[in-house]
């Protein structure tokens, strides 16, 4: 195929978008952490940055998007270090079905490899030790971010055009189209992104414990306006994300990105009201947790919705996530920056709502229940995947490295312990400067 420029630059441009994600998601979760410990919860998003670009090249692509492996994962060795990835045997670009060099998918796809798992953080802020956190970042994108990425995007068992994969099983197999009959939607990332995170986020704060004070001491964020900062670049940022994922600038990136805004602002109003029927108050905290919810729930959705019904899904994940994000207190586990409220809850509303809502097999369009059964069954599947791997992850490194920071370094400042340094002077104790004149 010939290359495409418009498509090719839409897709550069789209890839540095869903990077700024993760600068700004290290904004939103600084702001949302006490003073003491900012400048590590912004380190713990840069470091998925750096970790997860060198082990993508060497085998995430390759385990994302290589020859299947029994639809769980790719074959890490069919294309280790992009082998055969960037240019054919003629020293030529290769090009895709759109007309994109197959390295721009790489720039793009390594980029939600990136946010994913720097997502999972915020669930354990404030508490672990900066080595573990590196250590897992490498070992969870390779054994649940990169399969569970195969098994929905890159033709494994989660995805329609598998013909023993699930959707396969449960309603058959369409031989002429080469695709099951219900095909399970995912459009960018809702199962493989926010519900994959989101569960990690959960099994990861029970496995590392509450933080000392944990629901006795008040634990506000520090820097609203870095949470509000950190919101609107993500809500920039995501434009890429999901109108992105059209994989071209055509009519599907425009839905996208109208469905996404609609879905957004409504999520937002749906936060707001909620806040000030229970709390009295509606907050720019809310606004921002608003902008985030509506976001997570668009994502899986936003190619398959109009844009009036995805208004109606950003105010179901608005009030919905806004709820949930108190679950932790009820039943008394950390989850720092409410990831599971946000991102696990907000993905299965997105996921899940698709089948009720979908322009094209939604229940509530008159297309019976075939895509909503597909789509629940894909989510939960994903759920247990993603708890399961996490647990084993997480277990291992309690017992070798080791999670938590010492308690001195917890109460003290996490940043000061660990990282030597503090982002306001008077949390590290004032130095005395004296001007040499």
């Amino acid at each position: 195929m010939d290359l495409d420029t418009g498509a090719t630059a839409w897709m550069l441009m789209s890839a540095s978008l869903v990077l700024l994600m993760t600068p700004g998601l290290a904004f939103f979760y600084g702001g949302m952490v006490r003073g003491k410990s900012v400048l590590n919860m912004m380190m713990m998003s840069f470091i998925s940055i750096a970790v997860v670009v060198v082990v993508y090249v060497f085998w995430g692509w390759s385990m994302s998007y290589g020859s299947d492996v029994g639809g769980l994962f790719g074959n890490p060795f069919d294309q280790f270090g992009l082998a055969g990835t960037i240019w054919d045997d003629n020293g030529e670009f290769l090009i895709d079905g759109f007309g994109v060099p197959v390295v721009v998918g790489v720039a793009f796809q390594v980029t939600f490899a990136i946010i994913t798992v720097a997502l999972i953080s915020g669930a354990i802020a404030d508490r672990v030790k900066f080595g573990t956190w590196v250590a897992f970042t490498a070992l969870w994108a390779t054994v649940s971010y990169f399969p569970l990425a195969h098994m929905v995007w890159g033709g494994g068992l989660l995805s329609g055009l598998n013909e023993n994969g699930v959707a396969a099983l449960l309603f058959g197999w369409d031989a002429e189209a080469g695709a099951a009959v219900v095909s399970p939607i995912d459009f960018a990332g809702g199962t493989v992104v926010h519900i994959n995170a989101g569960v990690a986020g959960l099994v990861l704060a029970l496995i590392v414990g509450r933080r000392k004070g944990f629901a006795k001491e008040p634990m506000r964020p520090h820097n609203l306006p870095f949470v509000m900062l950190g919101a609107a670049l993500l809500w920039f940022g995501w434009f890429g994300f999901n109108a992105g994922s059209a994989f071209t600038a055509d009519g599907n990136a425009g839905l996208a990105w109208v469905n996404t805004t609609a879905a957004t602002a409504a999520a937002i109003i749906g936060w707001l009201v909620t806040e000030k029927i229970r709390d009295g108050h509606a907050t720019s905290l809310g606004a921002a947790s608003g902008i985030v919810a509506g976001l997570v729930a668009i994502t899986p959705a936003a190619g398959a919705l109009r844009p009036v019904t995805s208004i109606i899904l950003g105010v179901v994940a608005g009030v919905l996530c806004a709820l949930a994000v108190g679950l932790k207190y009820k039943f008394n586990f950390d989850d720092s920056l409410d990831v599971v409220g946000v991102h696990l809850v907000g993905g299965l509303v997105g996921t899940i709502g698709i089948g009720f809502l979908a322009a094209d097999g939604g229940l509530f369009l008159g297309d019976g229940v075939k895509l909503l059964v597909v789509q629940i069954v894909v989510a939960l599947l994903a759920l247990v995947f993603s708890g399961l791997v996490t647990a084993v992850i997480g277990f291992i490194l309690k017992a070798t490295m080791g999670w938590r920071v010492s308690e001195e370094a917890e109460v003290g400042g996490i940043d000061l312990a660990v990282h030597g340094e503090t982002a306001y002077e008077t949390l590290g104790g004032a130095r005395v400067v004296t001007e040499v004149k």
